[in-house]
């Protein structure tokens, strides 16, 4: 009667980290994940900078810190059994206007409450770091990294034994007491006891797929990069002083495992949940967005923010000026267009951003529903999160 145990929608890492976890704690599961694209990994965990994130930035006792920490010990133990390359590069966060320093200090707090170890440096200890970055003062987190989160997936998926049908876009969830059976927009039907949503830009219309309210939206943000002409210009990986009042962490510079150096992200609104740039537009997925009250409280309540992230979408030489406050030396010819992103940032209908990882669960079914940065960091804590969920409604 069933094809699968567990059926997971969404060939992402976390989707990918979930399927290995099942066959991990229950070996003989059979996991099927459905994938609309023909390859694994092609939006969030494929396009993002490549960051093993420290934890420094969440909320003690968050499940961002708890497995953001856990995750990237894991990851870097992961990327050493299978062969893909690593590298534990420590990074900066550098304060530039005096302003800042009072966050500074309170990262160095959090950091130490999250059990991440930090150094504090003054000007001079930065430019031991980073010969060409400038600030008053920073601070140097040790167990940050870089890796390959695509070559990881691939690895997920080869380790877990999961069935993986490529082209499979769901487009009708039947839920019933027996089980699920999803039909995907080519016909095909697939079976399960149990369905996980890790659908990424389109898990919140994938829950109202299954029937369930899942109390949020998703508004797509575009992140959008350049990278150096010139990587000499910086070692490793240099961040500003995030906002706390926003999920995001600002432009900053990261060296990839590649040797090139990424400058970004940018946060501005897509016009789709794919929106890869400003030609990519979907009318039904803006008005979707627009028709959500908590898009326009984000508007109302942060659009000087968004003015400034706007501007500097639009003009090269606005974001030249923002990567001069950490390099001054950076000049608008040395930035050469990157592949941008898209994050899936989950919003309250009062305009809250959801600033932990969301997960849900209802009748056989279990939905991630804020699963941003730094997601793919902890993909292996969540994947055995959700796996655990998962198996217990079987």
């Amino acid at each position: 009667m069933f094809d699968c145990d567990v059926l997971v929608i969404g060939g992402g890492i976390v989707g990918l980290s979930t399927a290995y976890a099942l066959t991990r704690a229950a070996p003989g599961t059979r996991v099927t994940v459905l994938e609309k694209e023909h390859a694994l990994a092609r939006h969030q965990t494929g396009r993002n900078s490549g960051v093993i994130h420290s934890g420094i930035y969440y909320r003690p006792g968050s499940l961002k810190a708890r497995f953001a920490v856990e995750g990237a010990a894991e990851m870097v133990k992961f990327c050493a059994e299978w062969g893909i390359p690593y590298e534990v590069t420590g990074k900066l966060v550098v304060a530039t206007a005096r302003e800042e320093l009072p966050r500074l200090h309170a990262l160095v707090q959090r950091g130490r409450e999250n059990g991440i170890p930090v150094r504090e440096l003054g000007p001079a200890q930065i430019s031991e770091y980073e010969p060409r970055v400038r600030g008053l003062a920073a601070i140097h987190v040790g167990t940050t990294g870089i890796c390959d989160y695509g070559a990881v997936a691939e690895r997920l998926a080869e380790a877990s034994g999961a069935r993986i049908l490529y082209g499979a876009e769901a487009a009708v969830i039947d839920r019933r007491p027996w089980g699920v059976a999803v039909r995907t927009a080519d016909g095909r039907v697939v079976r399960a006891r149990v369905l996980v949503n890790c659908a990424g830009l389109h898990c919140d219309r994938i829950a109202r797929l299954a029937g369930d309210d899942p109390g949020m939206r998703i508004v797509p943000f575009r992140g959008e990069y350049y990278e150096l002409a010139d990587p000499s210009l910086v070692r490793g990986l240099v961040y500003p002083v995030p906002d706390p009042a926003f999920p995001f962490l600002g432009v900053h510079l990261t060296r990839g495992i590649d040797g090139g150096v990424h400058i970004g992200p940018n946060a501005v609104p897509a016009l789709a949940r794919e929106g890869y740039g400003w030609s990519v537009v979907r009318p039904r997925e803006l008005g979707a967005t627009l028709a959500w009250p908590g898009s326009w409280a984000i508007a109302r309540e942060h659009w000087r923010y968004g003015a400034g992230e706007l501007h500097r979408s639009l003009s090269k030489r606005a974001f030249t000026e923002a990567v001069r406050r950490l390099l001054p030396v950076v000049e608008e010819s040395d930035l050469r267009r990157a592949a941008p992103g898209v994050r899936a940032q989950a919003v309250l209908r009062d305009g809250t951003l959801v600033d932990d990882f969301l997960i849900r669960e209802a009748a056989r079914t279990v939905h991630v529903l804020n699963a941003p940065s730094p997601a793919a960091t902890a993909s292996l804590p969540i994947g055995r999160e959700v796996a655990g969920r998962a198996l217990a409604l079987l």
